[in-house]
């Protein structure tokens, strides 16, 4: 058995008792002397390499010259035309500014220039009608017809020119129902409002501006006297921060008209007194409290809490749409009375008590035509 390979007994293919170390003496002694170190296999054969195939190439491919490819980016932008680009940017003016877009354009653009270069008019109270239909108006439109859904009712007892004082119920939480009343206004008879706003409004730094522009002035007898004989159409609140503040248990119940002073500057200057009546406002943020200590570290009448405000945060600002109805009256006429009519307190306060009593019983009125607070 000479030439023969022993492989000792072990564990795991390796020589010795399983330890792992030297083999032990009777394995050594059965393998035999010329059995050291493994056997080592025989080297396979190697495969002959195969002659390479030859492929016959074309005399006229052989001989054409090799040009290098030449890779160049394309712009995204350089495939598409310029009537292209002209043709969408005239369908994107014609969806925004209407078929006759072109001079829209060109009334925008005329706009702007004079706001840059400062040619424009305001009149002696900073009224600036231009930005005023622009801008404000046409900003608080879609609210007035598409949130709102205002229904407007007699416009025919609004002069077409001359002065006239506009009074009207007061209600919301936040006055929007005299931003409402500009826009139907302006847009049934195209005459602009007058508001007389409250010294807070004149307080706060960004709507003490607006409002100028947007033709308000304070709430005083010698300025509302005086844009009476100017012919303007002016309106007020009498009810002030009472009317806008009240809870919305006491929801269309007028409060105090103050001590009549917008009818001792309408006997003054003779002009009609025209009652407004306003339905829907009351519903667009219900106030359920207040907190009066924040509101006087504030230096505001009140600080409202409605069912969404503060709970939903920014959310909460958002008004509810109800249903509005505003109702114009018929005039109540002061050229009859005597010169000195405005000095009689017992007549002021009658000529007030007529003019409440009109919107309260107007207002009860519309709330029975109405269907539901949001139809």
């Amino acid at each position: 058995m000479e030439g023969a390979e022993v492989i000792p007994i072990g564990t795991r293919g390796r020589p010795g008792r399983g330890t792992g170390q030297r083999p032990s003496a009777a394995a050594r002694g059965l393998a035999g002397k010329a059995a050291k170190g493994p056997a080592q296999r025989p080297p396979r054969p190697k495969k002959a390499a195969e002659p390479p195939v030859v492929q016959a190439v074309p005399e006229e491919a052989a001989e054409a010259p090799v040009s290098a490819a030449v890779v160049r980016e394309r712009s995204p932008m350089a495939g598409i035309p310029v009537s292209d680009w002209q043709a969408a940017l005239e369908g994107a003016a014609r969806e925004v500014l209407g078929t006759d877009w072109e001079q829209q354009l060109a009334r925008l653009l005329a706009f702007l220039r004079r706001r840059v270069t400062g040619d424009y008019v305001v009149d002696d109270y900073g009224f600036d009608a231009e930005l005023t239909q622009r801008f404000l108006l046409a900003t608080l439109r879609p609210i007035a017809e598409k949130w709102f859904r205002i229904e407007v009712r007699g416009t025919e007892n609004i002069p077409a020119d001359g002065g006239a004082l506009v009074v009207s119920n007061h209600s919301g939480t936040i006055p929007v129902d005299g931003l409402m009343t500009m826009v139907s206004i302006h847009d049934h008879t195209g005459r602009f409002l007058r508001p007389l706003g409250a010294d807070l409004v004149f307080r706060m730094p960004f709507v003490s501006s607006l409002a100028r522009k947007a033709g308000a002035t304070l709430a005083c007898s010698e300025d509302a006297e005086r844009m009476l004989r100017g012919g303007e159409l002016v309106g007020v609140w009498p009810e002030g921060f009472k009317g806008i503040g009240k809870p919305y248990s006491e929801r269309y119940k007028l409060q105090r008209f103050g001590r009549g002073g917008f009818v001792s500057a309408a006997l003054r200057t003779g002009v009609p007194i025209i009652p407004l009546s306003v339905v829907g406002a009351e519903e667009i943020y219900p106030l359920v409290g207040n907190v009066p200590s924040l509101a006087r570290i504030l230096g505001v009448p009140y600080l409202p809490i409605t069912p969404f405000f503060p709970l939903l945060g920014p959310l909460g600002l958002v008004p509810l749409p109800s249903k509005w109805i505003i109702e114009f009256g018929e005039p109540i006429r002061t050229d009859d009375y005597d010169a000195g009519a405005a000095d009689d307190p017992m007549l002021v306060f009658n000529v007030t008590d007529q003019v409440r009593e009109t919107i309260q019983q107007t207002l009860y009125s519309l709330l029975m035509q109405r269907p539901s607070v949001f139809r």
